[in-house]
């Protein structure tokens, strides 16, 4: 649904604010890619891959507790990487048609 013209202008007015205000922060903003952000995360859940693995293989023999929290943090990274990667490549988007689709139309409309 398209914004009337009183809406558009508050929403002209707060991005001219925003710009005058943190300039740096707008640049930011406006640089800022769904592209840029996944690949961010997925070098995060790297991170929190090898840190899980290193801390597994650091304490496996000597603190079990340890090395089952270095194999779940091992376990969350890797499902964090597959998400982001489902959302890249599309995968987990509904079909357009499809039951999910309509639910989602549905909840969306209410």
């Amino acid at each position: 649904m398209p914004l009337d013209d009183r809406e558009q202008r508050i929403l002209e007015e707060i991005e001219r604010q925003f710009y005058q205000e943190d300039p740096k922060l707008a640049e930011t903003v406006r640089d800022a890619t769904l592209a840029s952000m996944a690949g961010h995360n997925a070098k995060w859940a790297s991170l929190g891959f090898v840190v899980g693995v290193a801390i597994m293989l650091g304490f496996f023999t000597r603190m079990t507790l340890v090395a089952l929290l270095g194999f779940a943090a091992m376990v969350m990274s890797l499902a964090w990487m597959v998400a982001i990667l489902r959302r890249r490549s599309g995968v987990g988007a509904a079909a357009p048609g499809s039951v999910v689709d309509r639910l989602r139309r549905r909840w969306r409309d209410r």
